[in-house]
């Protein structure tokens, strides 16, 4: 049976020491709405792995029961990433169960994610881009749309920062836009020109739709905010209406920023404070993007890398496929 979060399964005692440290989280350590929520998926997913096994209270689950569910996440195709990401939300709760006396020890301890090759983000090249972003409107909510899309991929804002900003936050003249990121860090962005006309053209459209005191700088045809969820499926539906060659997703364009800003000028310092990311080593995925596609130009350009194939003649040619 594959491990599944599931907000029914637990005893009592379980899932009341669970919604105590997802109190905790919230009150004492002011994290924010979406780490909570991260922290809750994944304990509530323990949780019914712990109900399937018959383990029906927190203190019961020793340092193998953490291996045997570490084996289950990678059956369940989890990456490495994903599993030492479920392993630290086990840690921070047995902490917090330790300090409550609800736990006599921490069994994810010394407990480590398998090792998984580093998956490179997948970015759209610079024509598709252009070519998705170039197309026109046909009702208000499409303009929102591309409004809402323009912005991502200028300011390479992630999915819940988009969500999240308020009309207040933007700022035309600048022209810039102020966003929430992780850790509740905020940051100024720069909003590029083709974004700057969307916006003005979707706020020309909002105040027909957004209903009175609403903050929001996006808002659904009800006039409230609009929820990440649909931002996620607006973003799919432009990309098939449109004929985007792969599944487009708000990730796609905020790495595609990223990829294009590095290709451009070089300068990971600059593109690490534009995401918000907090160690440069998260940003230096990118350098590997940028190598990629260097590779690729090189493979077909440099006549002494070009691979040569034979005609029928037993002549040898040069081909000029090498490396796409």
């Amino acid at each position: 049976m594959s491990v599944a979060a599931s907000d029914h399964k637990g005893s009592a005692s379980q899932l009341a020491a669970l919604t105590g440290f997802i109190r905790h989280l919230q009150s004492e350590k002011r994290h924010s709405p979406l780490t909570c929520e991260h922290y809750q998926r994944d304990l509530q997913r323990l949780v019914a792995w712990l109900a399937d096994n018959g383990l029906n209270d927190w203190s019961e689950l020793s340092a193998h029961d953490v291996r045997r569910y570490v084996a289950r996440l990678s059956r369940d195709g989890l990456s490495g990433r994903s599993i030492a990401r479920h392993l630290s939300s086990i840690r921070r709760f047995y902490q917090y169960l330790l300090r409550e006396g609800l736990a006599i020890d921490n069994p994810a301890l010394d407990i480590r994610a398998p090792k998984s090759g580093r998956r490179l983000p997948r970015v759209a090249d610079v024509d598709q881009i252009g070519q998705l972003l170039d197309a026109t409107p046909e009702d208000p909510l499409e303009i929102r749309d591309l409004a809402m899309f323009e912005l991502m991929y200028s300011s390479g804002l992630r999915l819940a920062e988009l969500a999240g900003a308020d009309l207040s936050a933007l700022d035309l003249k600048g022209p810039e836009i102020r966003v929430l990121g992780k850790g509740n860090k905020e940051r100024v962005l720069p909003v590029g020109r083709k974004a700057v006309a969307a916006l003005q053209q979707w706020l020309s459209c909002r105040r027909a739709l957004v209903t009175e005191g609403e903050k929001a700088l996006f808002v659904s045809q009800r006039g409230t905010r609009l929820s990440r969820r649909s931002i996620q499926s607006r973003l799919s539906r432009w990309g098939i209406l449109h004929g985007a060659d792969q599944r487009l997703h708000p990730h796609l364009l905020r790495h595609s920023f990223a990829s294009h800003m590095l290709e451009s000028s070089g300068d990971l310092r600059a593109v690490q404070e534009l995401l918000g990311h907090a160690d440069i080593a998260t940003t230096q995925v990118y350098t590997h993007l940028d190598f990629q596609h260097l590779a690729r130009v090189y493979d077909q350009s440099h006549p002494r890398a070009r691979r040569r194939t034979t005609d029928r003649t037993g002549c040898e040619e040069e081909d000029h496929r090498a490396g796409q």
